[in-house]
């Protein structure tokens, strides 16, 4: 059995290393004094990691410094020395860049203890290796010309048809999604034509069938420059990004190349940063699920769990979670994979799988950042889970998704994984599920006739829904009078007869006998048949909710959740 007592020599080593620092941090002091700067010690001094990407970090290496703090333009600045000619070069670039830096004189060993940090850096502006300009007449021209799909592949066909350059082909491509929004572009090659199909609202609509193989030869090498990707590279999977320059904004472009049997696809997916500018509101949330959220939100500790399936928008909802919820004065952090969109003022850390940097291991490094908030992209494992479920227990709000079919199905999982009930349920403030319907056009939607049959499903629908959902609203006199409606097409929204989508969500809350419930590891059946009886929806039930008030179809709700149990 091993000693738990150090070996003397160690010991040793250990003592002499602390008077190395101490001396270190001593000789730091005087410099200070010196040259009139303040000094402070880096081994104590928290650190922001937003603050940190201001300086690159060969160059930090290179002046011996490094930003340490940000609050809006002012930055904190720790330096060796603030008067070498590198230090001073660096101070004067934040100045040019509209910061006001506060200068610091430090160790050199504290500067070795920041450095540490550039690994959880996301690194954003390293990634951005290309970018398209698009000039606001040009944008505004094409913008109004591509307002469908079929102008789309008008344009694209006339390209395609003469000596359209792949240039061209991508800039219409591009500006028919921005005027769509689109979400992705895909471009699939075939035996002897390539197809391009533009994902919007989460459907996939046929842009060109018949572009042809070298203008798309040309078209793939450009954006394999754009995205910093291997030009010789034709077997292998690459991802990168590159940039859009659009007037008052730039959109962030991720694209991913895979080999296919007839050539490599592209798949190239559009981070407008106007998508995640929402509000509890504009979420979906509806008014009784709102005040429920806006009392989690104000809770200091506690998880917050959002399942659902890939693209069924539980990243959004969790960042306007952040955003509704992060105030100046408190420290927010998240570990994602990958970093879609840049949140002001929230510190984000992106996982690297190659560098050895995962979730469990990058929310270990935060938790030592002293955070109010976080944010876990994923729970994959029983590591990650175990760690962010003891920061939700020890005065932390922790955000979190988990890939489960509904918001029952979270705790099993979490059991699956490993992780002890008793800490489960005390750990869990609300767990949500959710899935993205398509909001009808209000400008052309048409009425349905509802039939004898429909009629009666809803009243039956009406008669199961607890107290907390007005019933009144839909009847006059006793008598159902409610509205239903499909989807048109119109101008408006580009033919589609739908414009946007809204989740359909479902919460459940974690009360104190629910919790103990769960704790006397109750089954699936039991905690269902509490949660019904204090008033739990489903999803499909709020998805039939957003049909009787017109923002949705009876067909949507079905796409998205299955046939309707009326």
């Amino acid at each position: 059995m091993a000693s738990s007592s150090k070996n003397p020599l160690t010991k040793v080593r250990d003592k002499l290393s602390q008077l190395r620092r101490e001396a270190e941090e001593r000789d730091a002091q005087r410099r200070a004094n010196k040259t009139g700067y303040p000094y402070t010690n880096l081994t104590t001094t928290p650190i922001n990691t937003e603050a940190l990407a201001l300086i690159p970090q060969e160059a930090a290496k290179k002046a011996n410094i490094a930003a340490i703090e940000i609050k809006e333009k002012n930055v904190a600045v720790a330096a060796f020395d603030p008067k070498t000619p590198l230090a001073q070069e660096i101070i004067q670039k934040l100045k040019t860049d509209g910061y006001e830096p506060s200068i610091f004189v430090v160790s050199l060993s504290g500067l070795q203890h920041i450095w540490s940090f550039y690994k959880f850096v996301a690194g954003k502006t390293a990634k951005i290796t290309g970018r398209i300009t698009i000039e606001e007449e040009k944008l505004a021209s094409l913008k109004e010309t591509l307002t469908s799909l079929e102008n789309i592949k008008t344009d694209i066909k006339k390209l395609n048809a003469g000596a359209g350059f792949a240039g061209e082909i991508l800039e219409v491509a591009l500006a028919g999604a921005l005027a769509t929004k689109a979400s992705d572009i895909h471009f699939e090659p075939a035996e002897d034509h390539v197809k391009l199909r533009l994902r919007i609202d989460g459907l996939l609509h046929d842009a060109s069938n018949d572009l042809k193989n070298a203008i798309y030869e040309h078209l793939l090498s450009r954006l394999k420059i754009l995205a910093g990707l291997k030009i010789n590279i034709k077997d292998e999977p690459q991802d990168g990004r590159f940039t859009i320059s659009l007037p008052g904004k730039e959109i962030e472009i991720r694209a991913s190349i895979n080999p296919s049997e007839f050539g490599e696809t592209i798949v190239l997916r559009l981070l407008d940063p106007d998508t995640i500018k929402l509000s509890l509101i504009d979420l979906g949330f509806r008014e009784d699920d709102l005040k429920i959220m806006q009392q989690e939100l104000e809770k200091p500790n506690g998880m917050i769990l959002n399942t659902g399936p890939t693209g069924s928008g539980k990243t959004t909802t969790l960042y306007t979670f952040l955003r509704h919820t992060h105030k100046p004065e408190i420290k927010t952090i998240t570990i994602e994979d990958p970093i879609e969109y840049h949140l002001e003022g929230i510190e984000q850390t992106q996982v690297d799988s190659e560098a050895g940097y995962t979730f469990a291991k990058g929310l270990r490094s935060l938790l030592r950042q002293d955070p109010d908030m976080i944010l876990v992209g994923e729970i994959r494992d029983l590591e990650t889970a175990e760690i962010a479920i003891h920061a939700a227990l020890t005065g932390h709000l922790v955000f979190s998704t988990l890939h489960t079919n509904d918001s029952f199905g979270a705790i099993p999982r979490l059991v699956d994984m490993g992780v002890k009930l008793s800490v489960i349920a005390p750990s869990m403030n609300v767990i949500i599920a959710q899935r993205l319907v398509r909001r009808l056009c209000q400008s052309c939607r048409q009425p349905v006739e509802i039939s004898a049959d429909l009629k009666d499903k809803i009243e039956k629908f009406l008669a199961k829904m607890p107290e907390k959902i007005n019933k009144n609203q839909y009847f006059d006199n006793g008598k159902l009078n409610v509205k239903v409606f499909k989807a048109k097409g119109c101008e408006k929204c580009s033919g589609f007869g739908y414009k946007g989508r809204v989740g359909v969500f479902e919460l459940l809350q974690i009360e104190e006998d629910l919790e103990r419930l769960i704790i006397d590891r109750a089954v699936e059946a039991e905690i269902k048949d509490l949660a019904f009886k204090k008033g739990f929806i489903t999803m499909q039930q709020d998805g039939v909710l957003k049909v009787l008030a017109g923002q949705t179809a009876i067909d949507e709700v079905e796409r998205s959740t299955g046939p309707i149990e009326w």
